[in-house]
Order: structure tokens, then C-alpha cells, then sequence
């Protein structure tokens, strides 16, 4: 058996650990005068009962949050194959013509392909996890000659591509795009923090003396993408987004490199880089490094012409107080837009909920696919879609979104 076939969300395995820590608490005041003589076996029912109370917080943790799947996903040996994914691509995605045959199957049934390859960054040499949501219009011949709008889906921390999964995007993709609130749009998930996980909160940075993790989510990603997916180059087709601290990044790095993205979306996020003990010392003391990295200052100081969606629950105060201080700091042409919702807290069910809104709002701002070497604009006024299809799969009408 493997570390990723050991699932730590699944509720059979919930209910396991709660009836072993409830009997090892139990053991501990029943055992304690029968075995008066028996120090080392006292200690060690205490110990037991102690590290399952720590193992049974821990997953009830990880079921609310969603950050871990399996045990493998947790200590960085997980395979991701099989864990909502529909294959598995070489390096840098270079087979992926040989998924015609399962995207073509896939689209009749109106669904996308999600696969998984680790991708090589071309100025940072950094190997991650990356998993691509192809839409069901992807190996359509009538999308041949197109590019396809793209969302760089940021995970929160500590969780990698393979909660994707987990939040249920894929289905949600299919259904925000048959239903016209989304054009056909490629998904890139990446792993925004690398491995050892746990302890090594990146918050998507460059860090000083450290891992360039920016230049990598930004330039690297999206200069292959560009050559591996087809992509759009047009910024207006390019929309990061996140929850929790994928939040802080989508923000972060749209007001970074605006020539990039047009839009960002954050659920949960933040304005600043946190500092506790799951983050690395970051910038090393270089205070306008921080300031290049806090979204607050960049909107006042550095407005570009993005969009920007913040989303936070009515208890979640911290995030809702950063919001407000963006919104009050931000400056035109920057356009910022703000929801506070009813929710259950900071927890991956409040997330959830948002999804669909979030994929509509992403669906007016961003372009359609488009010819290459055309610039399509927000409406879909260049290129309206569905396209008309021809062929097996029949005749759709001609309709703007």
C-alpha cells in the first residue's frame, strides 16, 4: 500500500481514528492502577492517547480546510494520477496530442480533460506539480486555429494541484461552460510552494537569497503555457485566482505584473505576505522587498489597469479588514470590487459556495478564444462562442456571451 492510496479525507477513515482515540482515553484512567507497577506501559498508553488526539484535530482540520487528499499529498511523495485527474502527461506536457482520443470522448459528454504533468520553468529551473483543466473545446477542430483564455488557479497553502479535485473545479468548469458564463478557458493549477510542505509557506514570492516562486508562477508558467497549450498572450485573457493564501497571490502577483494579467480573484486572501512559523523568513529584513509585495501599497502607489475581485466571509475579520484596506487605498485605472458574503468561517464549504459566482465574474471580465495574433475584447465581440460546429456533434447557434 501506498502513502497515496491512504486517504485523509474520507469519513470511514474520520470515524476510524475518533473510536481508537476515544478507546486509547478511555485505557489511560482504566489501566492506571493495574499497571501501578508498569511505568513504561503508563507512559506509553498516555502517549498513545495524546498523539491520536493530535492525529484526530489534525484531520478534522485537513476535512475542513481540504489542504491534503491522501498521506502522500501531505509528505510530498503523492501520485497524482487517479486523484480527480484523467492522466498523466511526460514532462513539461509534451505528449499531450496523445489525449485527443480521451478529450474528443470527454467532450461529448460535455466534459474537460484534466491532466497532470511536472513542468521545468525556463528562467528558474524549478520542477513542480502542474495540473491543466483542457475544456471540452480543446481537440474540437473548429477551436483549432484558436487561443483559448486562461485562469491560473493558485492553491491555498499547504495544499498543491491536487486539490483541484477537492474543490470540485472540474465539474464546476464543465458547467460554468455549457452554461455560457465562462468561455472555454485552460486551467493551470501549480504547486506554489514545492516540496517539503509543510513548514515552507512561500506565499508565491521571490524570495530574498531563496526561491524565485513569482518568476516561476508568472514568467515561467505563462511563457509555457503559451508555447504548450495555446494559450492567449493577451493580458485581458489571463486571470489569476485563489482562496486563502492562493488569494493573497492572485492579488499580489496581478498588481505585480500587470502586463500579464487583466484580472484576479481572491476568496479569503489577504493584502500582505503573513509571518508565523509555517512561513520562511521571506525577505531577510529587506523592507522594500515586503512593501513590493504587500497589494495594499501597490494599488495606492503602482495603479495599473486591472480588475480585481475580493471575496470574504462576515467572519472572517482579518481578511475582511484587508479587503477594506485595499479597497480604500486602491487608485484608478485599478478597478477593484469587493463581496462580503454569509458564511461558516474561514473553512474550504465557505469557498465552495463561491465558486460558480467567481467562474460568472471571470466569464464578463475575460476574452473569448480568438484567432492568433487578434486581440479579442471583454464582450466577446471578436469572436463570439459557442462557435458553429460542424461534423458529428451537430450545429450550434452563433450566440454572444
Amino acid at each position: 500500500m501506498s502513502f497515496s492510496s491512504i486517504r485523509l479525507d474520507s469519513p470511514v477513515n474520520m470515524i476510524v481514528v475518533v473510536v481508537l482515540t476515544l478507546l486509547a482515553i478511555i485505557a489511560v484512567p482504566w489501566f492506571w492502577d493495574r499497571w501501578k507497577r508498569k511505568r513504561l506501559w503508563r507512559s506509553a498508553t498516555i502517549l498513545l492517547a495524546v498523539v491520536l488526539l493530535v492525529v484526530t484535530t489534525g484531520m478534522a482540520g485537513n476535512m475542513i480546510g481540504g489542504f491534503f487528499p491522501t498521506v502522500g499529498s501531505l509528505i510530498g511523495t503523492g501520485v497524482y494520477s487517479g486523484q480527480g485527474t484523467d492522466a498523466e502527461a511526460a514532462q513539461n506536457g509534451e505528449d499531450l496530442e496523445k489525449l485527443r482520443d480521451t478529450g474528443v470522448a470527454h467532450a461529448r459528454e460535455g466534459k474537460g480533460t484534466v491532466v497532470h504533468m511536472k513542468v521545468t520553468g525556463r528562467r528558474t529551473k524549478l520542477t513542480r506539480d502542474v495540473t491543466v483543466y483542457l475544456p471540452p473545446q480543446y481537440f474540437d477542430a473548429a477551436y483549432k486555429e484558436l487561443r483559448f483564455p486562461a485562469i491560473e488557479w493558485i492553491p491555498n497553502y499547504p495544499s498543491g494541484p491536487e486539490v483541484f479535485a477537492v474543490y470540485g473545479m472540474p465539474q464546476q468548469l464543465d458547467a460554468a461552460i455549457a452554461r455560457k458564463a465562462l468561455p472555454p478557458t485552460v486551467v493551470i493549477v501549480p504547486d506554489p510552494t514545492g516540496v517539503p510542505k509543510v513548514g515552507h509557506d512561500t506565499e508565491c514570492v521571490d524570495e530574498v537569497n531563496g526561491t524565485a516562486n513569482d518568476t516561476y508562477l508568472t514568467a515561467d508558467l505563462r511563457d509555457w503555457a503559451l508555447q504548450k497549450l495555446g494559450v492567449s498572450p493577451n493580458r485581458q485573457g489571463w486571470t489569476i485566482a485563489g482562496w486563502s493564501s492562493g488569494g493573497y497571490c492572485a492579488m499580489n502577483l496581478v498588481t505585480r505584473h500587470p502586463q500579464w494579467y487583466g484580472q484576479a480573484v481572491s476568496v479569503s486572501g489577504y493584502d500582505k505576505a503573513q509571518i508565523d512559523a509555517e512561513t520562511e523568513d521571506l525577505f531577510h529584513g529587506r523592507q522594500d522587498i515586503n512593501d513590493a509585495n504587500n497589494v495594499r501599497v501597490n494599488v495606492r502607489l503602482h495603479p495599473s489597469p486591472v480588475q480585481i475581485l475580493a471575496i470574504s466571509g462576515e467572519k472572517e475579520s482579518y481578511e475582511s479588514y484587508a479587503i477594506d484596506q485595499i479597497r480604500a487605498a486602491a487608485r484608478p485605472p485599478l478597478q477593484f470590487t469587493s463581496w462580503r458574503i454569509p458564511d461558516a468561517g474561514h473553512n474550504m464549504n465557505t469557498f465552495k459556495s463561491q465558486i460558480p459566482d467567481v467562474l460568472a465574474w471571470i466569464g464578463a471580465h475575460t476574452t473569448s478564444p480568438a484567432p492568433a495574433g487578434r486581440v479579442a475584447d471583454t464582450t466577446g465581440g471578436v469572436l463570439p462562442w459557442p462557435l458553429p460546429k460542424s461534423g458529428a456533434h451537430g450545429a450550434l447557434a452563433d450566440t454572444d456571451q
